[in-house]
């Protein structure tokens, strides 16, 4: 199991968070946290973007009407 220190919300403090047993195989890393004082869980997730690597396309212009 892996523990950290974090601010709960319920709690209204910077209590100690662990790990329960993971059984999607993150091990130490998983993202899931409960709080020991209340139980209260948490998801620690990073993001990352990539750039693209394709030119942006526009959104297409309106059609224009002409007179008559």
């Amino acid at each position: 199991m892996s523990d950290r220190e974090l601010y709960c919300d319920t709690c209204e403090g910077v209590v100690l968070f662990e790990a329960p047993f993971c059984g999607d195989g993150h091990g130490a890393d998983c993202p899931e946290l409960a709080c020991t004082g209340c139980g209260a869980a948490v998801l620690v997730a990073t993001v990352t973007f990539r750039p693209s690597t394709r030119s942006r396309r526009r959104a297409p212009h309106p059609a224009r009407r002409h007179a008559a």
